[in-house]
């Protein structure tokens, strides 16, 4: 590569609002939030359309430079950000913002990758339609880096992860062709379903440029409810007893523990706990469906906080359930969710904090957490273990905060000790060791050993026959 020939190349087609050349201002896209890595790139190119993004690959794949493509930079894998200082460029997305159409009848939308998570659910909420993925970094999460990641989120119990909701994409291959596959189609059996080779490649095959999304009637009637749990399979019975009622009408089922809700507590300003007293594990119960309120129809079903005010009894008179609340207002669910949504912020202010992402089948969720929690804490005495999150599609982020006074420096050192035993035991139960967050570089190394032989293989043909020069996103996701 000759760097002159690379940046003079790029500034041509980009002009001067297009590239960021200048030490100060490659900085920050060499790292994100994480802080695990830090490398700076040789460039910044932001390409405004398609078309140049389809150059900047083409003059990249020319001069043999590693592509790194870029949303919202909010991977909690490190699967966004350069391997090597000033080798690889950045391919930043966040200019291709446009929200090209939005089709009610259809019940879908055509959005650019560098459009915000939020401003899609917003454009789509003006347009009186619902898009159903949630996230917590929703506000700052760009489309391209959400599909890419195939990220999973609050909703996936009703709704599915990323990939469900993706009818059709447009992806600027490593070549730097366009494959235009923006159907709208809900069937097309026309062969290899391409599209879901892009989603969750985390950019290694491909740039996702635009993607036509699924949406959905929007939500006319909500309930959300706090309850106190006697026990983790106290929590799944519940979720049993909803599912049976009315799965469609589950938008998500968070499970907590009590040590998870106590650290947002004492930890982010402006909460409190809705209950009387503290319990030692917790749900959150978000209900909503697009029928309208029976109040003005009196000859359908009760309403959502009535049945799930119903469903909550027997749960009482059988020791299930020892306290619970249903919001009474929209400000009061959020309040309910900030306990919730607040859990990664709590933790980091806790202490040093590591993150096991993780998923079994939904029926062993109880048996994670009676198996994993005794097996760090025969590892390491003292260790604060929060497991909390989406108890109804099995994914539980197993995340763990260092002992009160240990330096951070000193946890973080047995890092992979403290996750392989979490994993040993995800692995006996038939899991994940990713659920939603992807590989990235952080948990590369796992992939040898859980995804090895034919699978990996497979991963690895691909890759070769779509990549052959190993440009897009070198170090990600594939040992």
């Amino acid at each position: 590569m000759s760097e002159d020939s690379l940046l003079a190349r790029l500034s041509a087609t980009l002009g001067p609002r297009g590239l960021i050349t200048a030490a100060a201002d490659l900085a920050p896209y060499g790292e994100n939030w994480r802080h695990a890595y830090s490398a700076a790139p040789v460039a910044v190119a932001r390409p405004a359309s398609t078309a140049e993004v389809a150059a900047v690959v083409r003059t990249c794949a020319e001069e043999g430079v590693p592509v790194v493509p870029q949303g919202g930079n909010t991977s909690l894998a490190d699967g966004a950000v350069p391997q090597t200082p000033g080798h690889e460029l950045v391919l930043s997305l966040a200019r291709l913002n446009r929200v090209r159409d939005i089709d009610p009848v259809d019940l879908s939308m055509v959005v650019e990758a560098g459009v915000p998570l939020q401003a899609a659910q917003e454009a789509a909420a003006a347009a009186d339609c619902l898009l159903p993925l949630s996230i917590s970094s929703e506000g700052s999460a760009l489309i391209g880096g959400v599909l890419a990641t195939n990220a999973g989120g609050n909703n996936t119990v009703r709704w599915g992860n990323a990939r469900d909701l993706v009818l059709g994409l447009e992806v600027v291959l490593p070549d730097g062709q366009v494959w235009n596959g923006l159907r709208r189609l809900r069937k097309d059996n026309t062969g290899y379903c391409l599209r879901q080779l892009f989603v969750g490649s985390e950019g290694t095959l491909g740039v996702i440029t635009a993607a036509v999304l699924k949406l959905a009637p929007r939500a006319r009637q909500r309930a959300v409810a706090f309850c106190a749990v006697a026990s983790a399979e106290a929590a799944l019975e519940l979720y049993r007893r909803l599912r049976a009622w009315d799965p469609a009408a589950i938008n998500a089922y968070e499970y907590m523990t009590g040590l998870c809700v106590e650290l947002v507590l004492r930890h982010i300003p402006g909460t409190r706990l809705p209950l009387e007293r503290p319990a030692d594990h917790y749900v959150l119960i978000d209900l909503a469906t697009p029928r309208a309120d029976p109040g003005l129809h009196p000859d359908r079903d009760a309403g959502l906080a009535a049945a799930l005010e119903g469903l909550l009894e027997p749960a009482f008179a059988e020791g299930l359930v020892s306290d619970a609340v249903i919001a009474q207002s929209e400000t009061q669910a959020a309040d309910f969710w900030k306990l919730r949504e607040e859990q990664g912020d709590s933790q980091r202010l806790a202490g040093a904090v590591t993150h096991n992402d993780v998923s079994v089948p939904v029926s062993r969720v109880p048996e994670l957490l009676a198996r994993g929690i005794p097996a760090v804490e025969a590892l390491m005495p003292g260790i604060r273990v929060v497991p909390f999150g989406h108890l109804g599609d099995g994914n539980i982020h197993f995340n763990l905060v260092a002992p009160e006074g240990m330096a951070a420096e000193d946890f973080l050192a047995r890092e992979h000790e403290l996750a392989d035993a979490v994993m040993a035991v995800v692995r006996d139960l038939g899991g994940s060791f990713s659920a939603e967050h992807g590989v990235g570089m952080l948990k590369r190394y796992m992939m040898e050993d859980w995804r090895g032989g034919v699978e990996l293989e497979t991963m690895r043909r691909i890759k070769q026959a779509l990549d052959p020069q190993g440009l897009m996103n070198p170090g990600k996701l594939l040992p």
